[in-house]
């Protein structure tokens, strides 16, 4: 009698565990599908969420900074106003441990924004005048 429950004990939760990766390997087909279709319409839309879960956008939002009008953002500006909301939302001092993450990962991502566009400059720099080598003499 043991062994009859114990075997229908298995056979019910092996049940349970194949329905749940089931439905799970469908959200992932389904989101795998949908970030496709995202990056058929904008190349970089992919590649700038999985960064850091933010578009840049929503950071400079966060981080209430303007966005760059001739390329170049400020980022003493943006620093400093980390800074400021950084500590503002110090759960220590009552803040909110979400807004503080929020604000690290705007952070975060506006400086790899700019780290992309310095690097995206210097490479077309470097097309348009060649390559130079810097020469050390011993």
């Amino acid at each position: 009698m043991a062994h009859r429950l114990i075997t229908q004990l298995f056979v019910v939760g092996s049940r349970a565990v194949g329905r749940a990766f089931v439905e799970a390997y469908r959200q992932a087909a389904a989101s795998a599908k949908y970030a496709e279709a995202a990056a058929k319409d904008n190349p970089g839309a992919a590649r700038n969420i999985s960064s850091s879960g933010l578009t840049v956008e929503e950071a400079y939002k966060i981080l209430n900074v303007k966005a760059p009008q001739s390329g170049k953002a400020d980022i003493e500006h943006v620093m400093e106003r980390y800074k400021r909301l950084f500590d503002a939302n110090d759960p220590k001092q009552g803040g909110s441990f979400y807004l503080q993450s929020k604000i690290v990962r705007a952070k975060d991502r506006i400086e790899l924004e700019i780290r992309e566009a310095t690097e995206t400059a210097a490479r077309e720099a470097e097309a348009r005048n060649g390559w130079n080598p810097k020469l050390f003499k011993q």
